[in-house]
């Protein structure tokens, strides 16, 4: 699906800045148990991190930017466990209330819903009995559409020529294990497109690699 999440090469977004000297990993300790509740989340509503992801870029635009990066983590968060029914829809908010003086009474935890999600392997790398469908140096194509589910094909490659740089070990396909309807394993391609390719003539020219699964490529004209 085409979320907030997918952002890249979009314009509007002001400069990049490079990380400030000795940063702290948390700059406010809440964003270390935002992390850590986040993980747990995972957890306890029996998902893997591709369905994460999928929960993540289905946030509206608020919850997604308005309160940073670790806010929109505990959003997610909060998506997973009232999605799997680990928490009553309402049951945070209630909490939230009860932490500030008011006297609310929190709805009752309801029977979990969990996927029965079980990985084949630990980690996402897998081995698959195929030849790779591309080469290195091979000039590929990235599909130009537009899935209803999740995918981890950005927005502004599709449609788009580069070059095969290196071909990578077979790994889960986040398209299909995001849903719980099989890892389907693949290789996985880093293609080396050209910023002109991309955004045109007038782009400041390099060159952007970036790792694609073989479902996401075709063999161009």
């Amino acid at each position: 699906m085409d979320g907030i999440a997918d952002m890249g090469g979009t314009e509007g977004w002001g400069p990049t800045h490079p990380p400030r000297a000795e940063e702290p990993v948390f700059p406010e300790p809440w964003q270390g148990r935002a992390l850590a509740l986040t993980v747990l989340s995972i957890q306890l509503a029996g998902l893997n991190v591709d369905a994460f992801r999928h929960a993540m870029e289905r946030l509206d635009r608020t919850a997604y930017l308005a309160d940073g990066y670790f806010g929109r983590w505990l959003n997610t968060a909060e998506l997973m466990l009232t999605e799997s029914a680990v928490l009553a829809p309402s049951a945070i908010h209630a909490r939230a209330r009860n932490l500030r003086g008011e006297q609310v009474e929190e709805p009752p935890i309801p029977e979990p819903a969990k996927p029965g999600y079980a990985p084949t392997a630990e980690g996402s790398l897998r081995t698959v009995d195929v030849a790779p469908a591309f080469a290195v140096g091979e000039r590929v194509c990235a599909k130009n559409m537009s899935p209803t589910g999740h995918t981890r094909l950005p927005g502004y490659v599709r449609g788009h020529a580069g070059v095969v740089a290196l071909i990578q070990p077979a790994s889960v396909l986040p398209d299909t294990n995001a849903h719980f309807q099989g890892e389907n394993p693949q290789y996985v391609y880093s293609v080396r497109f050209d910023s002109r390719e991309l955004w045109g003539t007038d782009a400041e020219p390099f060159a952007l690699t970036i790792e694609m699964f073989e479902s996401y490529l075709e063999k161009t004209a």
